[in-house]
């Protein structure tokens, strides 16, 4: 299993890895979603996104101190295997794969609606079928291309950002243009106060801020395929949790400061309603592009993480053992060709499947990532155990407050969980995670996988 594993192509540089995670997290919640966000907590939001940056933070350093230990694919569930037990390295791989798989067909089906703004009339299941179609072929070249793919992916998704930034300070600082009247830093605070809706209404975002910033832990997935880990890796950890927190913070402040936030719309993107405002031309037509490149960049990352996963699994006998073969371009082809026509479900979904039916399993997105976010932890506590009692080797890369942060970040996941009961749409995903974790039970029991040995 050992020579398997080695037999990945390390071609992931520092710079695809930095992109790769930054492009799986900014996406469509930001984009479009953080309007709905600020109407129900106001200013206070950037609280949330403060805690929640925190939280993933502790995370990162958790997971960077693993990764630095052992760099393997499908490193958090391989971690769960070694340090939780078998059953949840199982559970773990498995939820990971099935929240990219879920996540995947929601972002073709976007892809499809999101071309209408330019083709109304063009066919919704096609576009996103060419998407697949075209990234599944550049998955199973080499991972090379998958790295500048996803690198040129998420510099459009920061481009837009930082122009958003640069044009909000050049606005506030030296009052350009029409908005620079009104601009200012004040309008955090002056319209209800800087929390209209008391502490609670921060909370309740907590959840949506959590999902936001799903897909950091893909550093993980690509540890196997990283070239020099030992450098890169602990490089990479540090350096998305702030740039992460710059991106989502920094810009919420700038449009809150240009645009009082009682004067957006929750049904529009603030980006197009701000870049509007500063007489950008086709401002909507932009942010559609950026939002389908961001539709785009997390298909490509979905079918990566999936296509590593499943292999990861087969490795320890937690899936069929054709799945652990590599092409001849060294890559998990037989995983990732599996995960794709998975995948493809997603092309005919809205026809077959009513919505709400689709809404509980999508939950199970939800589920999938406060799991692993969680087993990251709970290995990480379990690894260091390991350490002082002279069972595995000490990483040069630690993680900084544990185990007081390890416990602290479980508890603000459990908090999450909780607020995922205070809305119809998201109390789903309580009913569905048992049945979840059932359907698990009996497949790990009719699988009867055995403990993988330690280079697994």
């Amino acid at each position: 299993m050992a020579e398997a594993e080695s037999t990945l192509a390390r071609n992931l540089r520092d710079r695809h890895i930095q992109l790769i995670a930054l492009g799986g997290t900014i996406g469509v919640g930001l984009f479009l979603g953080s309007a709905k966000a600020i109407h129900q907590a106001g200013p206070g939001l950037l609280l949330a996104y403060a805690v929640g940056g925190l939280a993933i933070f502790a995370i990162m350093r958790a997971l960077g101190e693993l990764l630095t230990y052992r760099p393997v694919a499908g490193s958090f569930a391989a971690y769960a295997n070694e340090f939780c037990g078998p059953f949840a390295g199982f559970v773990t791989g498995w939820s990971y794969w099935f929240m990219w798989v879920v996540t995947v067909m929601a972002e073709i089906t976007g892809i499809g609606i999101y071309i209408r703004y330019w083709l109304p009339n063009f066919p919704q299941w096609l576009p996103g079928l060419i998407a697949l179609v075209a990234l599944y072929g550049a998955n199973t070249l080499a991972v090379k291309i998958f790295g500048e793919l996803e690198f040129w992916f998420a510099l459009i998704k920061v481009a837009t950002i930082v122009a958003l930034i640069a044009g909000g300070l050049l606005i506030i600082f030296f009052h350009v243009g029409d908005l620079g009247a009104t601009a200012s830093f004040s309008n955090l605070w002056t319209h209800q106060g800087f929390l209209p809706f008391g502490v609670l209404g921060v909370l309740l975002t907590l959840q949506m801020v959590t999902f936001a910033y799903q897909g950091v832990e893909l550093i993980g997935v690509t540890a196997g395929e990283a070239e020099n880990p030992e450098v890169v890796l602990p490089k990479a950890t540090n350096g998305i949790t702030f740039r992460i927190l710059i991106f989502y913070v920094g810009a919420l402040v700038i449009i809150m400061s240009l645009v009082p936030w009682t004067d957006l719309d929750p049904d529009t993107s603030p980006f197009v309603l701000v870049f509007e405002k500063m007489h950008l031309p086709a401002a909507a037509g932009i942010i559609t592009l950026v939002v389908i490149t961001a539709a785009t960049s997390s298909c490509n990352s979905g079918i990566f993480s999936t296509g590593r996963m499943l292999y990861s699994l087969a490795l320890r006998g937690h899936a069929p053992r054709e799945l652990a073969k590599l092409s001849s371009h060294h890559v998990p082809a037989n995983a990732i060709t599996v995960s794709a026509a998975v995948m493809l479900v997603g092309v005919g979904l809205n026809y077959v499947v009513p919505e709400k039916a689709f809404i509980w399993i999508t939950s199970i997105s939800t589920v999938g990532t406060i799991w692993t976010w969680g087993i990251i932890m709970v290995s990480h506590l379990n690894y260091r155990r390991a350490v002082a009692e002279g069972r595995a080797k000490a990483s040069s890369f630690r993680m900084p407050g544990a185990p007081v942060a390890n416990w602290l970040v479980l508890a603000f996941l459990l908090g999450v969980t909780a607020m995922l009961w205070r809305g119809e749409d998201t109390r789903v995903a309580l009913y569905v995670a048992p049945v979840w974790f059932a359907v698990l039970g009996i497949g790990y029991a009719w699988l009867k996988p055995q403990p993988a040995p330690e280079s697994a």
